[in-house]
C-alpha cells in the first residue's frame, strides 16, 4: 500500500509543477486519470472483486421451462 501512496504523492507533485495552458491540458488530464485510478486502488485493492464461488447467473438453466 505504501507504493500506491508514493505514486499518488508523485503524481500530485507533478500536477502542481505543470503549467496550466492549452499545450499541457492533455498531460494534466492523463495525470488526473492516473490519480483517480490510484485513489480507487487504495479504496478497493486489486485482490478484491467478484468472480468467486457462489450463486451466479446461468442463462442455460431457467425455471420457466
Amino acid at each position: 500500500m505504501g507504493s500506491t501512496l508514493a505514486k499518488i504523492v508523485e503524481t500530485e507533485a507533478e500536477m502542481t509543477q505543470t503549467q496550466k495552458n492549452k499545450a499541457t491540458a492533455h498531460h494534466l488530464g492523463l495525470l488526473k486519470a492516473r490519480l483517480a485510478k490510484l485513489r480507487r486502488e487504495l479504496i478497493t485493492p486489486k485482490g478484491a472483486g467478484g468472480g468467486g464461488p457462489g450463486e451466479g447467473f446461468d442463462p442455460g438453466r431457467s425455471r420457466l421451462h
